[in-house]
């Protein structure tokens, strides 16, 4: 982790360190009450990991979601603590209670990330439940304080969401900002020479993923706070955070355009200082839309301390240089591809002071980037927990029932580890087993290894952070404060930083433990030895029933042409808008849309691929060839956002035009569909392009000196077209070399 002072401020300001504070005191609070008023500690911790179970599901997102997702989770976390409390005098019946739930729980992972949030909440109660033996009164008790301090959390998280709704909003669009940031300046590095362009590739592909991601987030938040002209004083945050969203897409997408032949223009420029002009211009934009960021985790209003004029006039002075020397004749393509690059980062630099004014209320008077009206309905995500979803995956060829097997048979043998029978002086603290068994388990091979040396490295950190403090400390309001410490930092750190995650919800629960035992320290050493167990047995059930990932990557695949067809037909409905009115909402929904579809399909698809390089050797599929199609299908997509804006800048195509890109969807269609090349396919492809550039040619013969922004125009766009007849022929040829 980079501990910079920076990055430190970006931490405390985030929506992660926001969450860990709201968890904390929505998940303590119960404790502190029933401990503090009534002097009920067991009662109290009950309530607590009532709430707990319920802070997992607490992400950001819609409140009509969160508000579902957190009901759900207490409902049947309540379920999971009674059943487990009730078998609890009755070994064999708590043994078969904990099979039949963590099979039953670990299923849930078919509604997605929220559904396995759930389903974790679930089994952690039902651990946490195990650690003592309760009578049917005491388990009366037990399961009316989880659900107490699960409908407690919700209903307090919901109010502070009510009265801050403007702070996760805020937070969601600061870290889509962070992200595109990253993704700048991971471009910048394609124009310094020094730099390997594959390396450069996969860092730039893995933000790639990391800014739809955090897009989808944000999407999902502003658009369900649209203005309302109910509350001008909200709806004037609310048209702030709108302007904001949709500027970052903005600069992400004409980010991703900036996309050109990157050798080639190594190899035409080497002797230039353009490539060094590019690098510094692309820098600066990353650093001054950081800035944008940490403003906006603030609430404060950005103003720009850097410009990149200096580096804007110099790429002007060299193009003018290179016009002179008649380099626009002898090298059409290379100067089409070093106009249209230098267009998209000026274009990016309006962007980015754009999103510099639209962090000032005074500046929202300005137009909204789009018109707000029904149809942004259409870009929200939908809650999908039909019944019907989870029995349709009751084979053995889901991955979704694989997993749950896996953390069944895992459980199980952890569960008869530590038993009576085999371990009588230990039996107590066997929850612990399993409780490491079920945070290591994930549905991915590799997700699963890589969960296990960190939860391995955070216990045994945590187990000595909790030895060093209670053995120097012994006042309880100073073990509380650090519990409250403890709960901040593990909720912030889940999604950044799952080895410091895992150490402070070790010592959280330690502690919460010691309150009720206190003076023995012999537990803390326990716990390191149950999770070494606990490790031990997560990695060997790994291996049993696995669902690899390679298996997924085909239909992710076709899934990433797939949207790139439909991203490219939606570009085509852009010819005659202008480049003015490009940007207006009613007249690109479909554009739109199908560019956050390319996103979404494209980070899946990544995601899926780098996943399986972290698998056993043995058990990947044409990596050669999927690492390939990454980078083709990237860059199809930037080809295809690089061509909207000029498509949308001429009053027709010319037919050569429009033929060539219905040529790229008909080779797309056929590398999905598995079709060879076409008998004399070459040599179409070639008049193609004989065509395409004699178009071009008739355009310059016949044009007047006005002119001369058009023909531009239609150079760069004759230059994309190629690039996609190469880039589609590059993936329709490489698709079935994919085992």
């Amino acid at each position: 982790m980079d501990y910079s002072t920076k990055n430190i401020k970006k931490f405390i300001y985030s929506q992660y360190f926001y969450m860990g504070i709201r968890q904390a005191l929505g998940v303590l609070m119960p404790a502190l009450v029933l401990l503090g008023l009534f002097h009920h500690a067991a009662l109290g911790l009950a309530a607590t990991f009532g709430a707990m179970c319920v802070a997992i599901v607490d992400q950001p997102g819609p409140f009509r979601h969160r508000r579902n997702e957190m009901l759900g989770c207490a409902l049947l976390g309540t379920l999971a603590a009674a059943i487990t409390a009730l078998a609890s005098p009755y070994p064999l019946a708590l043994w078969v209670a904990v099979i039949a739930q963590c099979f039953g729980f670990s299923l849930l992972t078919v509604y997605g990330r929220k559904g396995g949030l759930i389903g974790f909440g679930c089994l952690l109660l039902m651990t946490l439940t195990m650690h003592d033996v309760l009578d049917a009164r005491a388990a009366a008790l037990h399961t009316a304080a989880v659900l107490g301090g699960g409908l407690w959390y919700t209903a307090f998280s919901l109010a502070v969401n009510r009265l801050l709704w403007y702070r996760q909003a805020q937070q969601a669009i600061a870290v889509c900002i962070f992200a595109s940031a990253e993704y700048l300046e991971a471009k910048a590095r394609f124009y310094d020479p020094d730099v390997d362009i594959e390396d450069n590739y996969r860092q730039l592909i893995g933000r790639q993923a990391a800014v739809a991601e955090q897009q989808e987030a944000a999407r999902d938040v502003v658009l369900r706070e649209l203005p309302r002209r109910s509350d001008r004083r909200r709806d004037q945050y609310r048209t702030m955070l709108f302007n904001l969203f949709i500027d970052i897409v903005d600069l992400h997408e004409t980010m991703v355009a900036v996309h050109t032949d990157y050798l080639l223009l190594r190899r035409m420029f080497k002797d230039s200082d353009l490539l060094v002009f590019f690098r510094d211009l692309l820098h600066k934009l990353s650093q001054d839309t950081e800035a944008v960021g940490l403003a906006v985790t603030q609430g404060m209003p950005s103003k720009s301390r850097i410009t990149v004029k200096a580096e804007v006039r110099a790429i002007e002075y060299e193009i003018e240089l290179l016009k002179q020397r008649g380099f626009p004749e002898t090298e059409p393509e290379a100067y089409a591809a070093l106009i249209s690059t230098f267009r998209r980062a000026r274009n990016a630099a309006y962007i980015v002071d754009r999103l510099h004014r639209h962090t000032d209320v005074a500046h929202l008077d300005e137009p909204s980037s789009l018109q707000v009206d029904a149809s942004l309905q259409r870009f929200l995500s939908r809650q999908d927990f039909k019944l019907g979803r989870l029995s349709s995956n009751l084979r053995l060829s889901s991955p979704y029932l694989r997993h749950a097997l896996r953390v069944t048979l895992a459980a199980a043998i952890g569960m008869t580890i530590s038993s009576e029978w085999l371990m009588p002086h230990h039996a107590i603290h066997g929850y612990w087993v399993v409780l490491t068994i079920l945070v290591i388990m994930k549905p991915g091979f590799a997700l699963s290894k890589q969960r296990n040396l960190q939860r391995l490295a955070g216990t045994l950190i945590g187990c000595a952070l909790v030895l060093a403090l209670l053995f120097f400390v012994h006042n309880k309001f100073v073990l509380l404060a650090a519990m409250f410490v403890a709960v901040v930092m593990a909720n912030s750190l889940v999604l950044l930083y799952y080895v410091g995650s895992s150490a402070f919800n070790t010592a959280f629960v330690l502690l919460s433990f010691h309150f009720l035992a206190p003076g023995s320290l012999m537990v803390v050493g326990e716990r390191a030895i149950d999770t070494l167990v606990g490790s031990a047995i997560a990695l060997a059930c790994s291996y049993v029933f696995p669902y690899w990932e390679y298996r997924m990557l085909r239909p992710l695949l076709r899934r990433a042409i797939e949207a790139n067809r439909h991203y490219l037909t939606a570009s085509l409905g852009l010819v005659g808008t202008s480049l003015d009115n490009i940007e207006m909402h009613q007249e690109n929904v479909d554009y739109r849309l199908a560019r956050k579809n390319v996103h979404i399909a494209f980070g899946n698809f990544t995601n899926s691929f780098y996943r399986m390089m972290l698998e056993p050797k043995s058990k990947q599929r044409s990596p050669a060839q999927l690492n390939s199609l990454v980078i083709q299908l990237h860059d199809m997509a930037a080809q295809v956002g690089a061509a909207a804006p000029l498509i949308a800048a001429l009053p027709a195509l010319p037919p050569p035009m429009t033929e060539t890109v219905e040529t790229v969807d008909r080779l797309l269609r056929d590398a999905n569909a598995g079709k060879p090349a076409q008998q004399d396919e070459d040599e179409r492809l070639r008049q193609l392009t004989r065509d395409l550039d004699g178009a071009v040619a008739a355009a310059q013969a016949d044009a007047a000196p006005a002119d001369a922004e058009r023909l531009l125009v239609l150079q760069q766009l004759a230059y994309q077209i190629k690039q996609m007849v190469k880039t589609s022929l590059l993936i329709r040829a490489t698709v079935p070399q994919v085992h």
